[in-house]
C-alpha cells in the first residue's frame, strides 16, 4: 500500500472522500471540524485556527500566527514532505473563497514541483496538477475534463481518448483551449513535455484516490 498523506482543509468537505486505512491524516485548521463530525482523529493538527475559532485539544498540534506567508494548507504539505511523504490527498480545498481555491491550485503547482503528487478533492470537480510528466485516466471515465496551462506556456501537450484530442500543442495562460473536453470510455491520458498543467475533472468519473 502507498504511503500517502492525507489533508482535510476547511473548504467543503466531501464525506465520500475519507481517509484510508495506513493514511498519514493531518488537519488543516478548520479541517479538524470536518474529520470530528465523521469521527476520525488526525495525526497530527496545523493551522493559526481562525477558521474554527479555537485551538483544538490534540496531543500532536502545532499551532502557526495568523500572519504568515504559508496558507494552513501549504504548513500541512510541509509538514508532510517533512515525513518523507510525496502522494498528498487534500480534502476541503475547494468551493469557499475564490482566492483560496486558487492558493491551493498554487499548493498542487509547489507538490508537483517537488515530484510529488496532489489531487484536491471536490464535488462535483477534483483537480491535479502535472509537471513535465502526463497522467492516466482508466477504462470507463466519463465526464467532462478540462486542463490549463499554470504558471506560463505548457507545450508539448498531448490528449488522447478524449473527445477533443491533441498532439504536441501548446497551452497558454492566454487562451483557454482545454476547457469542456470529455472522457469517451476508452483509456485516456494526459501529457505535457515541459511545463504544468492544471487537470479538473467531474469526480463521479474516477475516485481521486486511483490517480495517487
Amino acid at each position: 500500500m502507498k504511503k500517502r498523506c492525507y489533508i482535510a482543509g476547511a473548504g467543503d468537505f466531501c464525506p465520500d472522500e475519507p481517509p484510508e486505512k495506513g493514511d498519514y491524516v493531518i488537519a488543516a485548521d478548520g479541517g479538524y471540524a470536518a474529520l470530528a463530525a465523521m469521527d476520525i482523529t488526525p495525526d497530527l493538527v496545523v493551522g493559526d485556527f481562525d477558521s474554527i475559532k479555537a485551538i483544538p485539544e490534540h496531543p500532536n498540534i502545532i499551532v502557526s500566527p495568523a500572519e504568515k506567508d504559508d496558507t494552513d494548507v501549504m504548513l500541512a504539505v510541509r509538514q508532510g514532505f517533512a515525513r518523507a511523504y510525496h502522494d498528498f490527498i487534500i480534502n476541503g480545498g475547494l468551493g469557499g473563497r475564490l482566492d483560496h481555491t486558487l492558493a491551493n491550485l498554487q499548493v498542487l503547482a509547489h507538490i508537483v514541483s517537488n515530484n510529488a503528487r496532489g489531487v484536491l478533492v471536490g464535488r462535483p470537480m477534483s483537480v491535479t496538477a502535472v509537471c513535465n510528466g502526463s497522467i492516466e485516466f482508466s477504462e470507463g471515465a466519463s465526464g467532462v475534463v478540462s486542463v490549463f496551462s499554470f504558471g506560463g506556456n505548457a507545450e508539448g501537450v498531448t490528449l488522447s481518448g478524449l473527445k477533443y484530442p491533441l498532439d504536441d500543442a501548446t497551452l497558454t495562460c492566454g487562451f483557454p483551449l482545454g476547457v469542456s473536453n470529455e472522457f469517451t470510455g476508452a483509456p485516456a491520458s494526459l501529457s505535457v513535455r515541459a511545463g504544468t498543467l492544471i487537470v479538473i475533472w467531474e469526480s463521479g468519473c474516477e475516485n481521486a484516490a486511483r490517480l495517487i
